[in-house]
């Protein structure tokens, strides 16, 4: 069996953490949360243009730290292991910030702007109230 150095190991815990590296994608992670959000929830939660934060999620999917689905046109985003949120978490704290701080920020947004299947109102007409 071959023995793992150290470098070959430190060289496997850098990766994810360069892949969340940027404010940018801490900022994703904290808007996906422990949930799942589709592109247009990002945007209006985050105010970025859709091609900016596609390109995010791309950098994000190819380190193998998101995971999709997709429900019709809509692609739905979510965090591959929860823990992500503890490291983001972690770091806050390393920077002075209380875990509340970030806690508060995670899942906390109301998209009033999205279209998508899981924000748009369903209209229930007054017919299909009425019984068979």
């Amino acid at each position: 069996m071959k023995k793992t150095s150290l470098p070959q190991i430190a060289e496997r815990i850098a990766a994810p953490l360069q892949a969340v590296a940027s404010p940018q994608r801490v900022a994703i992670l904290l808007a996906l949360g422990r949930g799942e959000a589709c592109v247009c929830h990002l945007e209006a939660a985050l105010g970025w243009r859709q091609a900016y934060i596609s390109q995010h999620l791309m950098a994000l999917r190819k380190a193998d730290i998101l995971s999709d689905r997709r429900d019709g046109r809509y692609v739905y985003y979510r965090l591959r292991d929860a823990s992500f949120l503890d490291l983001v978490t972690a770091a806050a704290s390393l920077s002075g910030l209380t875990p509340e701080a970030v806690s508060a920020l995670i899942n906390t947004q109301i998209y009033p702007s999205c279209e998508c299947p899981n924000c748009a109102p369903t209209l229930i007409s007054v017919e299909s109230l009425k019984p068979a």
